[in-house]
């Protein structure tokens, strides 16, 4: 049997006065949209699989093996968070480099890797730029390429495009769309949008107050018989 590339096992976890219960058994190489209202509980999901909460009961499955203990480090995941998680006082070469070594131990390979990740992303030449030089997009485009680096089957992305405006996301959507077809990995996107839905999705994680209520093809999300927690999110996001 093929295991999924992301099993979470029966998992529960409080946090505070918040109760998140998850089971799902995730499909590789797909991009697969976990959407919902704010505060549901998307970010925890994506936080159990990328180690950064773990579940007090059940277990986490990364390529069929049990990670559910590993460190953020340790498991076969890359992220890309909407704040780029960039250090303003190192240069772009720097900051890309600390996804392949921590220490930047850096081989002259790695350094080619580096060179092509910016140019893959649009950012030929940006080796020696600063993140304050950068445009939200520009930056969020560096995100990306230290992700390549790493070179990891699944890439969680937690709102990537959150604080872009309508042009730049659409163009970040694409870029995501080609690099997906280029490597194959599994990814997860975080979001609030059902825009990046429509236009990024294999499968969707629908989760409301900590629990998943819809999981299946971006078809089933789309037209399935709507719940009132996803008319109201639909709505919602309709207005916004």
């Amino acid at each position: 049997m093929t295991h999924a590339s992301i099993c979470l096992d029966h998992v529960t976890l409080t946090l505070g006065t918040a109760d998140f219960a998850f089971d799902a058994q995730i499909a590789p190489q797909k991009i697969t949209a976990v959407t919902g209202a704010s505060g549901s509980g998307k970010s925890t999901f994506l936080n159990l699989i990328a180690g950064f909460e773990v579940p007090a009961r059940g277990r986490v499955l990364l390529n069929g093996k049990d990670a559910t203990q590993l460190s953020p480090g340790e498991r076969p995941v890359s992220l890309v968070f909407q704040d780029h998680n960039l250090f303003a006082h190192l240069d772009l070469a720097t900051n890309i480099g600390l996804g392949i070594d921590p220490a930047l131990r850096l081989r002259t390979e790695d350094k080619a890797a580096i060179t092509h990740a910016l140019q893959r992303v649009g950012l030929g030449g940006f080796e020696h730029r600063k993140p304050s030089s950068l445009s939200g997009g520009e930056k969020q485009r560096a995100a990306f390429a230290r992700a390549l680096v790493r070179d990891k089957p699944i890439l969680l992305l937690d709102e990537p495009f959150a604080a872009l405006d309508p042009g730049l996301r659409a163009s970040m959507a694409e870029l995501l769309l080609t690099l997906h077809r280029e490597t194959g990995n599994t990814v997860l996107i975080v979001t609030h949008d059902p825009r990046d839905v429509e236009r990024l999705a294999d499968d969707v994680i629908f989760i409301d107050h900590g629990t998943i209520h819809l999981h299946g093809t971006r078809a089933d999300f789309l037209h399935a018989e709507k719940t009132e927690a996803l008319q109201s999110f639909l709505g919602l996001a309709k207005n916004q």
